[in-house]
């Protein structure tokens, strides 16, 4: 019973994260962050920043991605599935929804008005995602440098984030390298 509670438990979490979550996969990292960190405390402040950089790095959606680490750690491969669809399934019923009424109001200018706020608030999302996982992850000079130089091979020289992650953490491993040479001598 309990397996099943947990379960059912995940789904629901991650419905109401796919639910409430308005612009993409990163807005939802702060509610997952607070559901499964701060309310459930199923992951820890450092597991969830490791999940949320794995997930950006692999290929697909960040929350689904997220969704099955954390699925999978809380109940192997029935909590993977049950977490992924959870939150899966708002966002596909919402585009069924979506696509009949866009039919019925496609030059309504009310409904522009409503989705010009709602990207508004997304992007204030993303930045609190941004402040919270800041705050975990630039605790020394070396990942201020390799943020800053993520930031600006991406915004400036239009280089792909998946080659802006895959620098960072050859950076990250060389320089643990390097400290742990310098220790042995």
């Amino acid at each position: 019973m309990n397996r099943l509670r947990s379960l059912i438990k995940l789904f629901w979490i991650f419905f109401k994260v796919g639910s409430f979550t308005f612009g993409g996969g990163l807005t939802m990292l702060p509610l997952i962050q607070e559901e499964v960190v701060e309310k459930q405390k199923w992951v820890s402040e450092e597991e969830i920043v490791d999940i949320f950089a794995i997930s950006q790095s692999v290929p697909g959606v960040i929350a689904i991605n997220s969704s099955i680490f954390i699925g999978n750690k809380v109940a192997k491969i029935p909590g993977t599935i049950a977490a992924a669809l959870g939150v899966i399934l708002p966002a596909f019923l919402s585009i069924i929804l979506i696509l009949i009424a866009l039919l019925h109001f496609q030059n309504n200018v009310y409904v522009e008005r409503v989705l010009s706020g709602i990207r508004a608030a997304s992007a204030g999302l993303i930045l609190l995602s941004a402040i919270k996982l800041g705050k975990n992850i630039l605790k020394d000079k070396l990942n201020w440098i390799i943020a800053i130089a993520a930031f600006t091979a991406i915004c400036v020289f239009n280089i792909n984030a998946a080659w802006a992650v895959i620098g960072g953490g050859l950076v990250g491993y060389f320089a643990y390298l390097l400290k742990r040479a310098r220790a042995q001598k």
